[in-house]
């Protein structure tokens, strides 16, 4: 009789718990990355539905000394269903009258840059925004012009990171990289509540991947029971030491926008 080669199956063992142990490690980044793509989607998909809209917003903006501006606009959206497709915005300013009429038309991309369009009525003229400047700020205040456009799901790759109390809430901690690009940040965390499943901060990391900005999103409201909004919107920039706050009032669904509404020939219209 042949007695076993212990040295051989040893090594098979070794090999074996080697192959577990690898398997299970990639399995597990994968599970992260699957994570957070769900809670991102889950979330994405529970404000769909809303067709189009339109609501008044008062913009004020704080800088370091607390000394503060306002204005005021209106942001028209129109909801493109195919995941695939950006959304399309219309941005126009009312107040103060130094900038009434100026306005942004913005048709949200996945993985191409957005296109972007601003009316300047002092200079009478309609201005592309170039990719590579989409990272600067918006009218002066903390948000950049990407800000404005669709938060879609597609443009980002995501990662579960943790699960933790955020206020009365738990949310799910989710960091997200742009796909696109020249994107003024390397990856956006945001958490997002388990009970609703909206988003309540995200916190925004520049080019050098140092915290730049923190966004908290309050005073949600449910609309037609379908989809929910944040009426406050608080961007902080960890580094000027300034802020910015959007106030939202008088949401409107299903108002019958359409394709023509969100072309560049009604910019200079627009007010």
């Amino acid at each position: 009789m042949r007695l076993p080669d212990y040295n051989f199956i040893s090594l098979r063992i070794v090999f074996t718990t080697f192959f577990i142990v690898a398997s299970a490690a990639v399995l597990a980044e994968q599970t992260t990355e699957e994570k957070g793509f769900e809670i991102a989607a889950r979330s994405d998909r529970s404000d769909r539905g809303f067709s189009d809209s339109t609501v008044d917003l008062k913009m004020v903006l704080r800088n370091a000394a607390n000394k503060e501006s306002s204005r005021t606009l209106v942001i028209k959206t129109l909801e493109i269903p195919d995941e695939n497709v950006g959304d399309k915005s219309l941005v126009v300013f009312d107040s103060p009258r130094d900038i009434n009429g100026t306005a942004l038309l913005s048709h949200a991309k996945i993985l191409d840059p957005d296109d972007q369009w601003l009316y300047l009525p002092a200079l009478k003229r309609v201005k592309r925004i170039s990719s590579t400047n989409k990272s600067g700020p918006f009218v002066g205040s903390e948000f950049a012009f990407e800000d404005f456009t669709a938060t879609e799901l597609n443009k980002y790759t995501y990662k579960w990171l943790r699960e933790e109390p955020c206020g009365e809430f738990t949310c799910d901690v989710v960091e997200r990289y742009p796909r696109y690009e020249n994107s003024g940040y390397t990856k956006q965390i945001s958490w997002v509540d388990q009970s609703v499943y909206q988003v309540r901060q995200v916190d925004f990391y520049d080019r050098k991947d140092s915290l730049l900005k923190t966004l908290t999103l309050l005073d949600y409201k449910e609309y037609e029971g379908s989809y929910w909004r944040s009426h406050k919107f608080v961007m902080k920039n960890h580094q000027t030491g300034k802020s910015t706050e959007l106030i939202y009032s008088n949401y409107q669904f299903k108002t019958g926008l359409d394709e023509n509404d969100f072309v560049k020939g009604v910019l200079k219209r627009a007010r």
